[in-house]
């Protein structure tokens, strides 16, 4: 620990609705750069929350996603959630490549003709939704299925394997004190799985996501397999992780504050505009993710951190900023557009954004559409949450129309 500084213990286990966390409040009410003890990991950490410092630390080639391999590293889970393998404990130039050969797969093109995929199933859950009758849930109904199924789609997982994927996705999500064990076996059988998937389309490409990886070229470098394997397996974890909290917490907020649902149905040209003010807003996990170590000491407002140092970023206190963003505790679907942290920053930021703002866009936009009279089915405060996994999300959201 450095000299001085005695470190916060911080559980990060909030999970009261879309409330921001408390213990984030205070910590952002502190100094800018914070020394705190989360539930795992043999070590203490720094924690920077101001958007200025987000982005210093997650620009700045000083502080290392890589560096934290073979470490015991703070973090929220018993079971690092990251593969040592995965692009999102590389560094540059290492991280780049493989980022600049991915976005050969998310080009307009490639998002055009999948958002014809998820307007498919978005319309086909809806049909089913509408079949079955009201109540109904929509988290069952659409914001659960319509990630697994648009990524397994895009991916071509055969489909009877899909109830296998998302348990072993749940299993490696889970913070609970046990969950260590399964989890680790869950990222194993997923690694195997990608191995496998990856040999496969080697053999017989087709027009699917892995086959379209296996494609990107720059000049003569390509993925080899495993890099292949992992990027499956962060696509799958990423689309379903992130997209399934997020429909459901932005139709949760849409349900609950009219008057967002009426500037949506008075102004639909507003709809990107919106989610981004909402996916600004929106808690969506609990904590922080992956840290990064420093290489070197590193001064930074006033405080000094030491060479071998893990650092915490927090995107979700950064989109809070009050410099960045006025009024940040409040949504506001007129702000004027201003980039926020939700998909990460810097050399890390999730190279399906496209994808991810394609399943939102769909998703929010074919709801309203299809159930203008859409309403919450029971009691805001009889809505369930997630309390299991470092997500936040309701677990059942009972609608009617």
């Amino acid at each position: 620990m450095t000299p001085g500084r005695e470190a916060i213990t911080c559980p990060f286990d909030f999970s009261k609705g879309l409330e921001f966390d408390p213990a984030f409040a205070e910590l952002m009410a502190r100094d800018s750069l914070t020394r705190i003890r989360l539930p795992y990991g043999d070590a203490d950490a720094w924690l920077v929350t101001g958007f200025d410092g987000v982005r210093q630390v997650t620009t700045d080639q000083r502080f290392s996603r890589a560096g934290i391999i073979g470490s015991d590293y703070p973090r929220l889970t018993p079971e690092p959630i990251v593969s040592p393998e995965s692009i999102n404990v590389m560094d540059p130039p290492h991280s780049s490549r493989l980022r600049h050969l991915a976005s050969q797969a998310f080009t307009p093109r490639h998002v055009d003709r999948m958002r014809q995929t998820i307007v498919r199933l978005a319309d086909t859950l809806l049909d089913e939704m509408a079949a079955q009758g009201q109540p109904a849930d929509l988290v069952h109904h659409l914001s659960n299925p319509l990630p697994r199924q648009t990524i397994f789609d895009l991916l071509s997982i055969p489909e009877n394997d899909w109830p296998r994927m998302q348990e072993y996705v749940h299993q490696l999500l889970a913070t609970g004190p046990d969950s260590r064990e399964t989890a680790a076996a869950a990222k194993a059988e997923l690694r195997a799985y990608f191995g496998d998937l990856v040999e496969q389309r080697r053999r017989s490409p087709g027009k699917d996501l892995i086959s379209a990886l296996a494609a990107a070229k720059e000049g003569d470098d390509t993925f080899d397999d495993q890099e292949l394997a992992v990027m499956a397996l962060t696509l799958t974890l990423s689309g379903q992780d992130t997209a399934t909290c997020q429909i459901s917490n932005i139709a949760y907020l849409l349900l609950t504050r009219p008057e967002l649902m009426d500037h949506l149905r008075s102004r639909p040209e507003s709809l990107t505009n919106v989610l981004n003010e909402l996916l600004r807003y929106i808690p969506f996990r609990k904590g922080v993710g992956i840290p990064r170590v420093a290489r070197e000491d590193v001064e930074m407002d006033g405080v000094r951190i030491r060479a071998g140092d893990f650092v915490h970023v927090s995107y979700l206190t950064a989109n809070r900023d009050p410099e960045r963003y006025p009024d940040p505790h409040v949504i506001d679907p007129d702000r004027p557009s201003t980039p926020h942290m939700t998909f990460g920053w810097g050399g890390h930021r999730c190279i399906a954004v496209p994808l991810a703002m394609a399943e939102l866009e769909v998703a929010i936009g074919r709801l309203l559409e299809r159930f203008p009279g859409l309403r919450l089915a029971v009691p805001p405060k009889e809505v369930r949450w997630d309390t299991e996994t470092i997500r936040r999300f309701p677990i059942e959201l009972p609608v009617a129309w």
